[in-house]
């Protein structure tokens, strides 16, 4: 039974569990737990996702000539949406999985369902059939979800507060289990499944996330006691609210899919547009409740204004970044060259890339921020996420270059991707541990594991966005909405610099 925040357990809120005095890369000992869970977890997410849209429009009139049938034979379009709704979907539920991190479990009984969650819907993806298949991804979609905001805040609770000069660094050494997981698994998963068989690359995905599962298990020993309390429990009349609400809207989905299922109406797009145009709409009303709270008070309220700058801007950022995963990978498997000296690769390999210029980049941007510091001369958190969205700007600049120069069918170096990789690693570098930080800090108490979903819900609010696109036939392959795309984020990269001392007023003492 979870517990409720007692006073004694807010004394205890700076302080990690004995674990005889070690350390992981000089942090605290329960990093090391939650970077292996974060890391394994990530190999089954990335793995799974490198192979869905090549997957989705395999033995269709869209895939590659030549390449492994046994797909669901989708169009691209239908494909890229579908991409698009997943991944909004998995940020998107986020939100309410910090909900009952705070709320029902705890964060860490959250995040133990999670994971069984996350790898139950692998399981269900390796079984052939469209049915289990969207069963499987609504499955992962949900514990992905539920995941998220609670492992990145019991990586917050390892230290003393905001103010412990280790926090950023502890969420570099986080983010670089992500990106080790998100390097090996299109390798390993990608690999297997594109060339020998999809289900067998989504029962690996499946046993990367039991390993996750173990470790974190594992390790619960080493982390702080305040991960296992329910910061604000639900009381008996709210468990009765929630409950009848969440069955009434239930119900009403239930009749009204089945009116349209039952009248031969229904369609795929009955499913994409509701859920695209709610991706949109909820990061607006969560972030409008939040600043409307009277429970805060007048420095929180302050800086969920502030807040609200830097979650724009990375909608934006993260709108051109997960294209990665479908028009980029698109353009990986169809136009360009699969072979380098004479060796071939799965196009799936260029998820790998990513992930293998952060772990190049992320010492250096360490060590840059770190001597830029000593001299007093490190950018603020509002100035890096203003060079991030000018950086994810310019790589789309650069990908409207081998768009043009495929467009006669030939097909181009995979140097341009490896650069454009390059150029989104370093903007990712300047905005995405860092508002991972900057999150945890400027969230009000009231809604610590909450905030870490909101954060999430920014690339809901950007994926949703190229959901929508999709869905209305854009052609997100097209060079006019690439250079498009690529100026608004410059655009908003340049307006986010030009108000940053406005910005920083309302962050207070936090930068």
């Amino acid at each position: 039974m979870a517990s409720s925040l007692t006073k004694d357990a807010a004394k205890q809120e700076n302080t990690s569990p004995a674990s005889g005095g070690k350390t992981f890369f000089g942090h605290p000992f329960g990093l090391a737990p939650l970077f292996m869970t974060e890391m394994w977890e990530r190999f089954s997410y990335y793995g799974m996702r490198a192979l869905l849209v090549v997957y989705l429009i395999a033995g269709g009139p869209d895939a590659k000539p030549g390449s492994q049938g046994g797909g669901l034979a989708m169009p691209e379009a239908s494909s890229v949406a579908i991409y698009s709704v997943y991944v909004a979907m998995v940020y998107l539920l986020a939100m309410p999985g910090g909900w009952f991190g705070d709320r029902v479990w705890g964060p860490r009984k959250t995040v133990t369902i999670a994971a069984s969650t996350i790898m139950v819907g692998h399981l269900a993806l390796a079984i052939p059939g469209k049915p289990t298949f969207f069963v499987g991804l609504a499955l992962v979609a949900l514990g992905s979800g539920l995941l998220k905001s609670n492992i990145s805040t019991m990586v917050g609770h390892l230290y003393d507060g905001p103010e412990d000069p280790r926090r950023d660094g502890g969420f570099t050494v986080f983010y670089m289990g992500i990106n080790l997981g998100a390097f090996f698994s299109p390798l390993v998963i990608g690999t297997i499944g594109q060339k020998y068989n999809w289900h067998l690359g989504f029962t690996i995905a499946a046993v990367g996330m039991a390993i996750g599962l173990a470790f974190f298990l594992w390790g619960t020993r080493h982390l702080n006691p305040k991960s296992s309390i329910v910061p604000k429990p639900l009381s008996a009349a709210e468990k009765k609210s929630t409950l009848t609400k969440g069955l009434i809207w239930l119900a009403v989905a239930a009749v009204f899919y089945g009116i349209v299922g039952g009248t031969g109406h229904f369609t795929l797009n009955w499913a994409l547009v509701p859920i695209t145009i709610a991706g949109l709409i909820i990061p607006i009303s969560v972030l409008v409740r939040i600043k409307r709270d009277k429970e805060l008070s007048a420095s929180e309220q302050t800086r969920v204004s502030g807040y609200i700058w830097f979650f724009v801007a990375a909608a934006v950022f993260w709108m051109i970044f997960d294209q990665a995963g479908s028009t980029m990978s698109t353009f990986a498997e169809k136009k360009t060259a699969d072979n380098v000296f004479g060796i071939n690769f799965p196009s799936t390999w260029f998820q790998s890339v990513n992930p293998l210029w952060v772990m190049a980049l992320a010492p250096v941007f360490a060590f840059a921020w770190m001597a830029l510091a000593r001299r007093n001369r490190e950018p603020s958190t509002t100035v890096k996420f203003a060079m991030a969205m000018v950086v994810i700007g310019a790589s789309f600049f650069v990908f409207a270059v081998p768009m043009g120069m495929a467009s006669d069918g030939t097909k181009v170096s995979p140097a341009w991707l490896l650069a454009i990789y390059m150029i989104q690693t370093m903007g990712e570098l300047s905005l995405s541990p860092v508002g991972l930080s900057l999150t945890t800090k400027m969230a009000p108490q009231k809604y610590a594991s909450q905030m870490m979903g909101v954060w999430f819900l920014a690339v809901t609010a950007g994926d949703c966005t190229t959901g929508l696109l999709s869905i209305a036939k854009v052609d997100l392959d097209g060079t006019n909405v690439i250079l498009l795309q690529a100026a608004l984020a410059a655009l908003a990269g340049v307006a986010v610099w030009m108000y940053r001392k406005k910005i920083e007023g309302l962050m207070g003492n936090i930068r």
